[in-house]
């Protein structure tokens, strides 16, 4: 996927893997499962789905088609911890799954840090010596690796945060409830679910032709509105023409031009949330 954080795109690279990008279903912006047969070569390792927004991805035919290749399935939980896809949470079905801790995700530590996370006892044992310059026993390297520990306070305080995600997310997804309810007679797209899912709404993401409109009269009345993401990493001058499966990625470029990101987070006010719907009324 294109319109994503580019830190995925990143770590493919950091680990001597080549990117391959495929587009997104517009509905829902997570990866088109359609499009990914008709770039699978003999070289190719892995799919990566990644959870946008708070939106799982279909992993059912992914998962299929990752079984007909002999390919792993890496999910990108970052933006959706604790949804959940055909009554399993995402994160338990790919080989490996990794999750961000960044302070703005859903759950978020109070600085960086991210987990991953497998049920395959080898890739397990692999992980933990990756994490640390490849010691099985300390000061023997038994592949080269890096520091990758998770600090112990961040640890102590996702541990206490943990027990509260899933009352976090039922919040957001009330103030995405109001939102919807809200805004549904304006002249955008609101966010759709897909069926079988939750939606944990990382981020509420409205979609409309005065984007760009609607996010400066927002910032005027003090309302702070971002896009999620304005440049497709296909287009960004550090990879522009140099990866493969992107000679145009016409519904990831459609959007990058269109989505906004309205305010949510589980403290929201009510009173907070009816401003914002006020203002995006007058305008869209």
């Amino acid at each position: 996927m294109s319109i994503a954080a580019v830190a995925t795109v990143a770590a493919i690279e950091q680990a001597g893997a080549k990117p391959v990008l495929v587009d997104i279903e517009p509905d829902f912006y997570t990866i088109d499962p359609s499009k990914i047969a008709t770039v699978i070569t003999p070289k190719t390792k892995a799919i990566i789905p990644v959870h946008l927004y708070g939106q799982p991805a279909d992993l059912e035919p992914i998962l299929e088609i990752a079984g007909e290749n002999g390919l792993k399935v890496i999910e990108d939980c970052a933006q959706a911890h604790g949804a959940m896809y055909k009554g399993k949470r995402i994160g338990s079905f790919g080989d490996l799954a990794c999750f961000s801790f960044y302070p703005t995700k859903n759950l978020g530590a109070l600085g960086d840090g991210g987990i991953v996370v497998t049920d395959q006892p080898k890739l397990a044992q692999r992980l933990r010596l990756q994490r640390e310059y490849g010691w099985a026993e300390r000061y023997v390297s038994h592949f080269p690796g890096g520091n990758s520990r998770l600090d112990e306070v961040q640890a102590a305080i996702l541990r206490v945060k943990l027990h509260y995600l899933d009352q976090d997310n039922a919040a957001r997804a009330r103030i995405a409830s109001m939102y919807n309810a809200k805004l549904i007679d304006c002249d955008m797209v609101l966010p759709t679910c897909r069926q079988e899912t939750n939606h944990v709404y990382h981020l509420y993401v409205v979609r409309t032709q005065c984007r760009d409109a609607l996010k400066q009269h927002l910032k005027d009345k003090g309302i702070a509105a971002l896009v999620h993401y304005p440049v497709p990493v296909h287009l960004q001058p550090a990879y522009q023409g140099r990866l493969t499966g992107v000679d145009r990625l016409l519904e990831t470029e459609r959007a990058a031009q269109e989505v906004l990101s309205l305010p949510i987070y589980p403290e929201l006010s009510e009173a907070d949330l009816e401003a914002v719907i006020k203002v995006v009324r007058t305008i869209v």
